[in-house]
């Protein structure tokens, strides 16, 4: 029999991958939850995507039995997390309780949530490993700190739910052809740019970045759905991470980039600078994990599908 999937925050960038993938395979069954349905439906026309899928209302998620729910459920892309920082907390909140909700009545329920690495802090000077921590001024938030408190909390939860079988994928970063051009990353602003016909301002800082392609990730989450019970996090990670100014001399030399540095430009990301923003664990590893690609390779791939054939 096929296995029943849900999939919570269906409209997301993540989800829109593993939707792909789940549907290639066809050996499951999906169920898709989405604030705004809509969104997945347009999603599935424009991708020619069917098969066995439901479509389903968040009203109706405890009536029904499942093999494994999903959780990629966020506030959104990084302008709607400056607009509106407490959404952090009360989405994140509101779909997790559900969801623990449900698997203290269906214990066989496989949980998967996506985390992220801002749960090691905000400040990356250097990439986190297995033994990193968080360090967070009681007595001085910052707005910066709620993003990844929401994690935090989140990850507690699930590793005091012993007899559940839970693991959160922290993922540091991640870049595929269903990315909404207009969230306001640092790639999908440089890759609007290149469409526009307009010159890329930069500042003078360089940062390395870790891009998750959408196949690895599937990979990482068919392993884990082999092995329960099982209640843990993991990070994940491709074969090799990108620098900054890496990525400015690919697109500049393969799509006609233009750029431009600007030193008196600051940049303020909503869930802290991150320099070294990726994880040197490789816990996941035990599990048979290998990525496929590396982030360079991850970025070539799928920014071909957005912006045509490269140069090379």
């Amino acid at each position: 029999m096929s296995k029943k999937i849900a999939i919570f925050g269906a409209a997301s960038h993540i989800a829109k991958g593993l939707i792909y993938n789940f549907i290639r395979e066809n050996e499951c069954r999906l169920f898709l939850f989405a604030r705004f349905p809509e969104k997945v439906k347009e999603f599935l026309k424009l991708n020619s995507l069917k098969g066995k899928i439901d479509l389903v209302s968040f009203n109706d998620f405890a009536h029904k039995e499942y093999d494994f729910i999903i959780n990629c459920v966020g506030v959104g892309t990084p302008n709607k997390v400056r607009d509106n920082p407490s959404l952090i907390f009360s989405i994140t909140e509101k779909y997790d309780n559900m969801i623990l909700n449900y698997l203290s009545k269906f214990i066989k329920t496989g949980y998967i949530n996506f985390s992220s690495g801002a749960v090691y802090g905000g400040s990356f000077k250097e990439a986190v490993g297995e033994f990193s921590g968080h360090n967070i001024s009681l007595n001085n938030f910052d707005w910066q700190d709620y993003y990844g408190i929401a994690k935090i909390n989140s990850e507690a939860k699930h590793r005091a739910e012993k007899g559940s079988n839970i693991v959160d994928i922290r993922v540091f970063a991640y870049f595929s052809r269903f990315v909404d051009l207009k969230a306001g990353y640092f790639l999908t602003d440089l890759i609007e740019s290149i469409r526009q016909g307009n010159q890329f301002i930069t500042s003078s800082c360089d940062f390395v970045r870790d891009y998750l392609h959408h196949s690895d990730l599937f990979a990482l989450i068919k392993l884990i759905m082999a092995r329960r019970p099982f209640n843990t996090a993991l990070d994940a990670y491709s074969k090799k991470p990108i620098s900054k100014f890496e990525l400015l001399d690919y697109f500049s030399k393969n799509y006609g980039l233009k750029y431009r540095v600007d030193k008196n430009l600051n940049f303020s990301c909503p869930t802290g600078e991150k320099n070294f923003y990726y994880s040197n664990s490789r816990k996941a590893a035990d599990l048979g994990y290998k990525p496929n690609y590396s982030s360079i390779d991850t970025v070539m791939k799928e920014a071909s599908f957005i912006l045509g054939k490269s140069n090379e």
